[in-house]
């Protein structure tokens, strides 16, 4: 039985609105949301996708040199916070500062977040 489901995998930038306008032409796919600081380019309005995040002093990953690493996460949705969050502790996740807010066993970071309610139940 699964613990969450992704929901969007999101890229830390220094203007979230020019990203998503990027990749929403590169796409194909629309703007569904555009809160100013977090933009999510998506199917529609009831699916998951790719968002940008407003990051102060952004800099940009130094790919392929290892200087400026990549910068993204996941949102995981789940059905509820508590048990998901037994549940990612119990496989090796360590938790970080925020809210729901762990780091996978290799160190990468990614957020529990409650199911939309457009989403169907993950159970």
């Amino acid at each position: 039985m699964p613990i969450g489901r992704l929901h969007h995998l999101i890229f830390d930038c220094a203007d979230p609105a020019a990203s998503a306008r990027f990749w929403s032409a590169l796409l194909d796919r629309p703007i569904t949301y555009d809160g100013g600081d977090f933009v999510v380019v998506a199917r529609d309005d009831t699916t998951s996708g790719i968002a940008f995040r407003r990051i102060p002093d952004h800099r940009p990953p130094t790919w392929p040199a290892p200087d400026v690493p990549q910068q993204l996460h996941h949102d995981v949705m789940v059905d509820d916070l508590a048990t998901a969050t037994e549940a990612v502790l119990d496989l090796g996740a360590r938790p970080l500062p925020g809210d729901h807010v762990f780091a996978d066993p290799a160190g990468h970071p990614f957020c529990l977040i409650p199911r939309p309610g457009w989403a169907p139940p993950i159970n």
